[in-house]
């Protein structure tokens, strides 16, 4: 079964996530940008989601997690929760 890790920045409007990613973009660290942006708890641990399978996260996130490239920002991804940035940091087949 798949598996991925990754982390994510959600934050609750479309300019944010776009302003936020232009600074990672310019060389940011996400991880900070996360503890200091970031609307979900896992903001705290840089992002962190840890390691899941398919079907664990919502649709949007899923599709981007399984499809996009390993260690590439991804975003903005709109979901029921905000808006996400996202880093797949692992990925397995």
């Amino acid at each position: 079964m798949p598996k991925a890790a990754a982390r994510h920045i959600l934050v609750p409007a479309e300019d944010t996530c776009n302003d936020l990613l232009t600074q990672i973009n310019g060389g940011a660290d996400f991880a900070e940008m996360a503890k200091t942006h970031s609307q979900c708890p896992s903001g705290q641990s840089g992002g962190d989601l840890g390691e899941f399978g398919p079907g664990q996260m919502v649709p949007e996130f899923d599709q981007a997690v399984f499809n996009g490239t390993v260690g590439e920002v991804q975003g903005p991804i709109k979901t029921q929760f905000g808006y996400h940035l996202l880093e797949v940091t692992m990925r397995t087949d």
